[in-house]
């Protein structure tokens, strides 16, 4: 049976597929695929693997060999699950393989900004060390997390791996309640609740119609002003422009910022613009150590074995 493998270059250098090439043999491998591309590579074929290729409606209707597709993601949302059902097309996602790699990626960074690492590198390599009277130098604020209240937003398996991790460093942790129900009077608490208490904001929840623009304008004047937010999630749930004022008219004290509405951003994007060594940008890299890499590989690998045997594993539709 046909297997395709649609965007192989989004999961890096260095990995091993010798497990997936046995369950799949003949397995054609492509590093991208335009969108121009998709329906030719997918014809005739039973197993179609990708990360971020968009499967519509109508390239699902073309395939009827196609049974099932695999994701090297936890993400869904390029994938029409409602077309996949009607058409008795199995998906599969993978989970709990980069919690660790995101963890680190979310302290790495609030530990960056939390002890001004940038600004006093750029200091000292100004010669600023050098002219001071003092064996330090104190310009530029120090805070220790040990003092601070977390707030998680999304407390699925990477919201839990982070709160762990934050509770080791002595932090408080709060979690905002999912939307329909209400606050425990405990760990959980509202979210309007969790904008006024956070030192630190962390958002791990997946990107739907109803939380598309989370983060704007009103929720960063609700924030302390000293308050950081940190996003490994999904780009579309902060509002870039906003975030760029806010950091810009102190509401908020800094960000770190994983993932964009657009990426790549070929288009632009206000955070790319913005000046202020209060912000750091990655390239969505925060899942992405060799380790957690490898471990994608490895799921999707089992999701495929699994459906080959007539087990459902990591099944969405």
């Amino acid at each position: 049976m046909k297997a395709v493998f649609l965007d192989w270059a989004t999961m890096g250098p260095g990995l091993d597929i010798g497990a997936m090439q046995a369950a799949l043999p003949g397995l054609e491998v492509f590093q991208a695929t335009a969108d121009s591309e998709v329906a030719e590579r997918i014809a005739g074929a039973a197993y179609v693997l990708a990360n971020k290729i968009r499967l519509t409606d109508e390239l699902l209707d073309s395939c009827p060999e196609l049974q099932f597709i695999g994701l090297t993601a936890t993400g869904t949302d390029n994938v029409d699950l409602e077309a996949a059902k009607r058409h008795g097309i199995a998906v599969c996602n993978i989970r709990a393989y980069c919690t660790q790699s995101v963890a680190e990626h979310v302290f790495a960074c609030l530990l960056g900004l939390t002890h001004s690492l940038e600004s006093y590198a750029a200091d000292v390599r100004a010669g600023e060390w050098q002219k001071s009277e003092d064996f330090c130098m104190l310009t530029h604020p120090v805070r220790e997390l040990s003092s601070m209240t977390l707030g998680i937003v999304g407390f699925g398996e990477l919201g839990r791996g982070v709160a762990k991790v934050a509770e080791a460093f002595g932090m408080n942790v709060i979690v905002a309640a999912r939307s329909g129900t209400e606050p425990d009077g405990g760990q959980r608490v509202s979210f309007d609740e969790l904008l006024t208490r956070s030192d630190v904001i962390s958002l791990h929840c997946p990107l739907v119609p109803a939380n598309r623009g989370l983060f704007g304008a009103r929720e960063f004047k609700k924030m302390k002003s000293d308050a950081i937010l940190i996003n490994t999630a999904r780009g579309g749930l902060v509002d870039s422009a906003a975030l760029a004022a806010a950091l810009r008219n102190g509401d908020i004290a800094a960000a770190a910022i994983d993932v964009l509405p657009k990426e790549p951003p070929v288009n632009g994007d206000p955070l790319l613009d913005y000046e202020g060594s209060n912000l750091i940008v990655t390239p969505h890299i925060a899942w992405a150590t060799n380790e957690a890499r490898q471990a994608a590989i490895d799921e999707l690998t089992a999701n495929i074995v699994a459906f080959q045997e007539g087990r459902e594993r990591n099944r969405i539709v």
